[in-house]
């Protein structure tokens, strides 16, 4: 039931990707039961290849994530996250209110031991045909050195276990190469990250390395990782309204990537955006596929004992 296009998008999505699963692999949807399965019937779609969490109540986008999941209690999101901390799931992703899937995600499951603060990922497309990954794009506004030395050690396995980057190089985003640039933080920052033998550290990158292929997972606070992140989605708005094709930008579509992980807590949880169609929520919900098959929680905890 989340989602600016619910439940058309949701529901068609899910079915999208479950002709992609292979055996012993299922979907289970949380939300309206009887409307769901009215939803696959007209649309002539068997949906004896789903399971059913039934919810009565919906978080809707504008809500206070706090308040509305202590006012519907049988809510889509709360129910989702228990069924994720029993073990009935495992993984749990949303389009719908990403404030509540956040509170629900430090509250419901909480963080691995020893990780200071959770964060979430987006995905940079390189001009070489590869990946990178920017840490945190928004969940930590302000932040110290030592979570954002974690937010690297967090990216490192992130990219090197779903991405298959093999020892991925961590930048630093600053506005200088030089060691002794930027503020306090970033200064500050870089000490960690140098004298740290666990991460593939390359030192401070800039704004203009992000698309290159000079890191492969470049750390900053969530503050500027969001205004990065709004900047190249205006990029792949501003090719489409030119109706320019372009190869290489057409690949800062949203649609493509379907979701980010909540790295850091003790359970695989997927956000999509909220305006995420049919084909966004298909590949969020491959994406925690491979989650599950990577087995990243297990790695993240390994790393932080």
């Amino acid at each position: 039931m989340g989602g600016d296009n619910s439940p058309d998008a949701t529901l068609n999505g899910a079915y999208l990707a479950s002709r992609e699963l292979s055996n012993g692999e299922t979907i289970v949807l949380v939300g309206d039961e009887r409307l769901a399965k009215d939803w696959f019937k007209s649309n002539n779609i068997d949906y004896s290849v789903f399971e059913f969490l039934h919810a009565d109540e919906v978080i809707s986008m504008k809500e206070h994530a706090t308040k509305a999941l202590r006012k519907k209690p049988n809510n889509s999101i709360s129910i989702g996250f228990n069924a994720l901390k029993n073990k009935e799931i495992d993984v749990f992703s949303s389009a719908g209110n990403s404030g509540a899937m956040l509170v629900g995600s430090m509250f419901s499951i909480g963080p691995i031991k020893g990780v200071i603060r959770p964060c979430i990922t987006s995905v940079l497309p390189k001009k070489n045909g590869g990946v990178g990954l920017i840490l945190d794009v928004g969940v930590n506004a302000d932040c110290k050195p030592d979570v954002l030395f974690q937010f690297a050690i967090l990216g490192s396995l992130f990219a090197e276990n779903v991405y298959n980057i093999k020892k991925p190089k961590v930048g630093l985003l600053n506005i200088g190469e030089e060691k002794g640039k930027g503020n306090l933080l970033t200064q500050s920052t870089y000490q960690f990250l140098e004298d740290n033998d666990d991460i593939n550290f390359i030192g401070n990158v800039e704004g203009r390395d992000l698309f290159n292929d000079k890191a492969d997972v470049i750390v900053c606070d969530g503050f500027t990782g969001n205004v990065v992140l709004k900047m190249a989605e205006s990029f792949y708005s501003l090719i489409n309204q030119k109706n320019i094709t372009d190869d290489y930008f057409d690949r800062f579509n949203y649609e493509i990537y379907g979701g980010t992980p909540v790295l850091g807590v003790d359970g695989n949880v997927l956000i999509g955006h909220g305006i995420s169609n049919e084909i966004a929520i298909k590949n969020m919900l491959l994406l925690g596929k491979d989650l599950i098959n990577s087995n990243l929680n297990s790695k993240i905890k390994k790393a932080f004992k």
